[in-house]
């Protein structure tokens, strides 16, 4: 499937100051055959080394941390020949070799320049934790999410509409071909963006089987909390992960402890909750008092919403039959508001905005507030269906005087008085 990390790992690939690569993501986002497929297209050869399944590999770090030795002894243990500029090094799940991670400072020194990216499936839950040496400064990080609406298009052989959705966008002029990719965001609603996921209903067109992949990916997760985490850790993390659905079907979708189980306190599950967000596999939408630059300054880390990275697992997480979303179903239309919302919380974040929420002493709440690059706070109001009527973004536009709001609906693209209409099939189009 073409996605676009391949496009940073290009950018990556020809820097001259290249440092070496640290590849963020969730577990089974795509992250081994992304790099592996861009290291056999544009290196002589790839040599992969795997710390979770070879104590080998492990073994060779633990005497120092010299390049020169390390490529030398990987080398033979795999038998290839290793070129500093030719031959892609990935070391895969290097949460697993903490003597691995620190000699990517000494990799980022050595004259040679050899070409190394790293990537583990628990590595942000790794480095929170003390005993890791960081190597602060030497290394590039880059997150991998799973595949947002755009590469769903491509990854159905469907790259022509994806073309025609940009163009729209870009022209603020209105989709011909509207229903048609409504119809496709709502599959991709209850399929996701997990590549396993996503091939699974590519290749079958079996909602059961669908379901099935899914189900697996989420035990997975479960597995790692077992795996990764202490045994009284685990059972909050998991009590944590098991309140989503509930958390986010209140009509105030605002993370509430007490959800949880009765007289859960913040100082309890904050390490649990902090671990699925480092994990990958929920993204914290925190509160702004004020909604002026810049919005780092002025949120409120006690009031905040979770979403799950995949509107998928999310639907699985739900109970949810998926065949109610693809028909469109009345009975439905609050769960469908949450998994759009959802979907736009990822997709902004995909594009490298850090979402917030705005409300006006609960009055009036904006579901997303982001900051560009050039400094705009842009409010972002979110709909499921064609119903755009609200209060909350009209207050938040004349309070703070914005000249530019989003409305994110199923209607079509458009302009009135100065908010942008935008279906829910462009949001991965909403970027600097």
């Amino acid at each position: 499937m073409e996605r676009k990390i391949s496009v940073r790992l290009h950018q990556w690939k020809d820097d001259p100051h290249r440092k070496p690569l640290l590849l963020y993501g969730a577990r089974q986002v795509g992250k081994t055959y992304s790099v592996l497929e861009f290291g056999k297209t544009h290196y002589v050869n790839v040599l992969y080394v795997n710390f979770e399944a070879n104590t080998e590999a492990v073994n060779i770090f633990a005497r120092d941390l010299h390049p020169d030795r390390i490529v030398k002894e990987l080398a033979a243990l795999y038998g290839q020949t290793i070129h500093p500029s030719q031959t892609l090094l990935f070391f895969d799940e290097i949460q697993v070799c903490e003597r691995a991670l620190t000699s990517l400072k000494y990799f980022c020194e050595d004259p040679a320049g050899y070409h190394i990216i790293s990537a583990g499936s628990l590595l942000g839950v790794a480095l929170n934790r003390e005993h890791h040496s960081f190597p602060v400064g030497k290394v590039e990080m880059v997150s991998l999410y799973p595949l947002d609406f755009e590469e769903f298009l491509w990854a159905n052989g469907r790259k022509e509409l994806a073309d025609l959705i940009r163009e729209s966008y870009n022209s603020n002029t209105r989709m011909s071909l509207h229903e048609t990719a409504l119809d496709l965001f709502r599959l991709y609603l209850v399929v996701g963006g997990m590549p396993g996921a996503v091939l699974e209903y590519r290749e079958r067109q079996d909602l059961d089987h669908l379901h099935s992949a899914q189900k697996n990916i989420i035990d997975a997760y479960i597995a790692d909390m077992a795996k990764y985490a202490a045994p009284d850790e685990t059972t909050r993390i998991m009590e944590v992960f098991r309140s989503i659905p509930t958390q986010l079907a209140k009509p105030n979708k605002k993370f509430q402890y007490r959800v949880i189980k009765s007289g859960a306190r913040a100082n309890a599950y904050a390490s649990s909750l902090n671990w699925l967000k480092e994990s990958g596999i929920i993204i914290l939408c925190n509160k702004v008092n004020e909604a002026v630059l810049p919005l780092t300054v002025h949120h409120d880390p006690s009031f905040f919403k979770i979403y799950m990275t995949d509107t998928g697992l999310l639907c699985v997480h739900f109970s949810i039959p998926a065949d109610q979303i693809l028909q469109n179903s009345a009975r439905l239309d609050t769960i469908k508001g949450i998994l759009t919302e959802n979907y736009v919380c990822f997709a902004l974040r995909v594009n490298g905005y850090t979402p917030y929420y705005w409300e006006s002493k609960g009055s009036a709440e904006v579901d997303f507030v982001i900051q560009s690059k050039y400094g705009d706070i842009i409010p972002i109001e979110v709909k499921s269906s064609g119903n755009v009527r609200s209060k909350s973004l009209t207050q938040f536009t004349q309070h703070y005087h914005s000249e530019y709001a989003i409305r994110i609906s199923s209607k079509n693209f458009g302009l009135d008085n100065g908010i942008r209409s935008v279906p829910l099939y462009a949001v991965h189009c909403i970027s600097d």
